[in-house]
């Protein structure tokens, strides 16, 4: 069968929406791990509490505000001098110790391929050409789908996804954290730099940083396309959770999501025929959870091996992994 006839809308839901054990421990001066793609930062920054790391939403209050520690660049707009080079947009993040780039460039979106799914052969043809990447690898990108959506009629009931394990890590931070800060305890809070955050570092580490940033970029440009122009209308900067400033937040912390997800990848040994062991998934998490600790400097009670959410999703990561998957997920 052709490449072309097999369903893709696969994509259309990717909205990705991304010491082990010990609880952690405010006050820690170094990075839990080492983020080696940064580079040191001089002067002074504007001291806006999101984050050591990765960034909280609930901290802005205004797009002036995210605009103050963020340097937004907007290229070749016009495309003169400058012909095969896309429009896009380079976020620059300067925090306390590194710098964190992100770019989105003109593309494709999940429109793109829900049209496609639907539509025919024409439509198809369209996005091979438009996308070649995302047929190439569109088995991954279904294994993807597996692990980011619930799936009770394959994995039984209570089957966990992507987002249980960022639910579950907020649920373990420490009472006396929830406290300090109670409007980061929501979705727009911890719950999404940790969905972010936790997915990116799962697909940089079992796939590659290259197929994290393709589905990042191709949600991130399907609600807002002005985020590659800055052409927002008032409502688009007004909405600090669900416009530019939310959009922009979204892509920094894929960035770190992925550079943890290296780290973690080398830390562990892992690869796409890694046999995930309860005992190697729980580390895994908790390294995360440390990193969200220095992050955030809040505590977060561990995971443990035999928490029947690790055990769960530890089975399903190796049936995923080990599987053929169906091209007909839907």
């Amino acid at each position: 069968m052709s490449f072309l006839s097999v369903r893709i809308n696969f994509l259309a839901w990717i909205g990705l929406l991304i010491t082990v054990g010990c609880t952690h421990r405010k006050g820690m001066e170094t990075h839990p791990l080492s983020a080696s793609d940064g580079h040191e930062v001089d002067g002074e920054v504007p001291n806006i509490d999101a984050g050591r790391g990765a960034l909280l939403l609930t901290r802005f209050h205004s797009f002036d505000e995210f605009k103050k520690v963020v340097d937004i660049e907007y290229f070749n707009q016009d495309r003169e001098n400058s012909l095969f080079r896309k429009p896009g947009v380079k976020l620059t993040f300067h925090n306390n110790e590194k710098i964190i780039n992100s770019q989105l460039t003109a593309g494709v979106n999940e429109v793109d391929f829900i049209n496609a799914a639907q539509g025919g052969f024409y439509l198809k043809l369209g996005l091979l050409l438009a996308s070649p990447y995302a047929v190439w690898n569109r088995k991954d990108l279904n294994r993807i789908y597996l692990l980011s959506r619930r799936r009770d009629a394959l994995f039984g009931d209570g089957d966990i996804a992507f987002y249980d394990l960022a639910a579950r890590m907020m649920f373990n931070i420490e009472e006396a954290d929830k406290k300090n800060h109670p409007e980061d305890i929501s979705d727009e809070g911890y719950l999404n730099t940790f969905l972010h955050v936790t997915t990116q570092a799962f697909i940089t580490s079992m796939f590659s940083e290259k197929l994290g940033d393709f589905i990042g970029d191709v949600h991130e440009r399907r609600y807002i396309p002005e985020l590659i122009s800055g052409n927002f209308s008032k409502k688009q900067l007004e909405d600090v959770y669900n416009g530019a400033t939310d959009n922009y937040l979204d892509l920094l912390n894929n960035e770190y999501g992925q550079q943890v997800g290296k780290e973690l990848k080398r830390k562990f040994k892992i690869s796409r025929n890694t046999n995930w062991t309860p005992e190697l998934l729980a580390d895994y998490l908790n390294e995360l959870e440390n990193y969200y600790g220095w992050s955030f400097q809040i505590g977060l009670k561990p995971f443990r091996p035999t928490d029947e959410l690790i055990v769960r999703f530890a089975i399903k990561l190796n049936a995923v992994m080990q599987n053929e998957p169906q091209n007909s997920i839907g």
